[in-house]
């Protein structure tokens, strides 16, 4: 887990550079700060054919992305200054100790994470606000574009990561896939519980099995079924992660399509859009 690219907007900057400092910091992690830079142009209805391009509309919007940019830089470099984290260009970056980079690209936000995502080990993004958005879009693309571990900071940052880590279980590929992805944290816990639902789990391994597996790993890891419905799961993984004091989740992303997710709901979509600790999520 040692480079993290890490989503900067000017809005949500703080919660975000948080929690990415609290993960670089486990590891002596780098920091890759992006800003994407949307190319696209904008479209206004009017004119013989029905639309046209206002070429207007288009420098104001890039004039406005331009300043976007500008503050988002601001932010990241401030955050780094504060926190006493070198600033350095990839070649020189420290062999100890957390530092950072500023990558600036072009073209919209989501599209970029998700391809340029897949070389680094975390992608570090912000919790929506609301559906629809482009956070959401951003976040689902990392998820199902770049392949790797996806860092979904809470709009409040916390003050620790990983010391308390459950493991949201279903007995699913996905959730498999993604306690592996996060061996290096749960190496490092001080304490790993695996959570599963009653009647929402998959056909496969139980939450006993997993604990097992991971203490044959030098883990310490324990269990507990949780009595809840299976459309209340993502709500209850979330109420005995927050009992339990834990400071990181660790769940499969859509282990139902994300279609289905859409129209009657599910553990991932309520996790995503009400989770207040840290979520790494895969997909």
């Amino acid at each position: 887990m040692r480079t993290l690219l890490t989503v900067v907007a000017d809005g949500t900057a703080g919660p975000v550079l948080e929690t990415a400092l609290l993960a670089a910091r486990k590891f002596d992690g780098r920091i890759i700060g992006l800003n994407a830079l949307t190319t696209e142009y904008a479209v206004v209805f009017g004119g013989e054919m029905g639309f046209s391009v206002s070429s207007e509309v288009d420098r104001t919007l890039e004039r406005e992305g331009h300043d976007r940019r500008i503050e988002a830089r601001r932010l990241f470099d401030e955050f780094m200054r504060r926190n006493s984290i070198p600033i350095t260009a990839s070649e020189s970056a420290p062999e100890s100790g957390a530092s950072a980079e500023w990558r600036e690209e072009s073209g919209r936000q989501n599209a970029v994470v998700g391809s340029l995502g897949r070389v680094f080990d975390l992608i570090v993004v912000e919790r929506p606000a609301k559906l629809a958005s482009l956070a959401e879009a951003t976040l689902e693309d990392a998820l199902f574009e770049s392949g790797r571990p996806v860092l979904m900071a809470p709009p409040k940052p916390p003050s620790t990561i990983g010391e308390s880590i459950v493991i949201a279980w279903n007995g699913s590929t996905e959730t498999a896939r993604t306690v592996a992805l996060t061996t290096p944290y749960l190496a490092l816990a001080r304490r790993v519980q695996v959570f599963s639902v009653d009647g929402a789990m998959q056909p496969g391994p139980s939450a006993d099995d997993l604990a097992a597996a991971l203490r044959r790993r030098g883990i310490a890891a324990t269990s507990r079924i949780i009595n809840a419905s299976n459309s209340q799961a993502g709500e209850a993984f979330l109420t005995e992660a927050r009992k339990s004091g834990c400071d990181l989740m660790i769940k499969g992303a859509y282990t139902q399509s994300r279609l289905r997710q859409m129209i009657f709901g599910g553990a991932t979509r309520h996790i995503i859009m009400e989770a207040d600790i840290p979520v790494i999520l895969a997909h």
